[in-house]
């Protein structure tokens, strides 16, 4: 592991990181999805749409057209992912289907080891998420008082365009090199060693990391495992 002895802050990812996207979601979607005869399962059906989530962000940061918002993207995304598999649904099914990432829960281990690092860093949420969702996530589905909620939204790009890993540094008021940003999307990780940040990737799905030079400074399977490498010398 690189000598992390600098780092003040730890940055969040949320969505997949602190936060239980697929076990969270996959209930709502089962549901709609018999309720629309389809076949396709609801992880499919989940790994679709979050692949074209990001496919969304991506072409959202790149056309400078105005950030639409996590959740807009997530909404295209859903509508885009139903024409994929040959389904529909009118305007207010979609609204009324989207209320379901209101009720995201966080993986099991997470508060507990968000007390745990507590005693050492400063934690900050670092989400491509919207101000008022992310202020309902923290406040009523993580229960932990993190000491700042950093939104891309106030950085004008999502994740992992430059501006949102340096944005949060200066709001901070740290070095990029004090920040460790600890996310289980390989891509986060990248974008914020590209920037100076250290990184943290969270590898709970198992998957392989980049063919990058930035590569992690820890690879940890959980947040017990992030804990327990960060605070081995207390």
């Amino acid at each position: 592991m690189t000598d992390l002895s600098l780092v003040q802050a730890l940055t969040f990812d949320v969505f997949g990181t602190v936060l239980d996207l697929g076990g969270s979601l996959t209930p709502y979607i089962d549901r709609f999805l018999r309720q629309k005869g389809a076949t396709i399962s609801a992880e499919q059906f989940w790994q679709q749409w979050r692949y074209r989530q990001r496919l969304e962000q991506y072409q959202d940061t790149l056309m400078m057209l105005g950030h639409s918002g996590y959740l807009e993207t997530a909404r295209r995304a859903f509508v885009y992912t139903l024409g994929l598999n040959g389904l529909s649904a009118d305007p207010a099914e979609v609204t009324e289907f989207m209320a379901a990432w209101q009720m995201l829960s966080p993986f099991p281990e997470v508060v507990a080891n968000l007390e745990r690092l507590s005693s050492r860093y400063k934690l900050v949420v670092l989400s491509n998420g919207d101000p008022d969702f992310l202020a309902h996530l923290v406040e009523n589905r993580i229960k932990w008082p993190f000491d700042e909620v950093i939104s891309a939204t106030t950085l004008g790009a999502f994740k992992p365009h430059p501006a949102v890993y340096r944005g949060a540094a200066r709001i901070l008021g740290l070095p990029l090199p004090a920040c460790l940003m600890v996310s289980a999307n390989s891509f986060d990780v990248v974008g914020a060693r590209a920037c100076g940040l250290r990184g943290a990737f969270v590898n709970r799905y198992d998957l392989p990391y980049e063919d990058t030079v930035y590569q992690p400074d820890l690879a940890v399977a959980d947040f017990t495992g992030l804990a327990e490498t960060l605070l081995s010398g207390d």
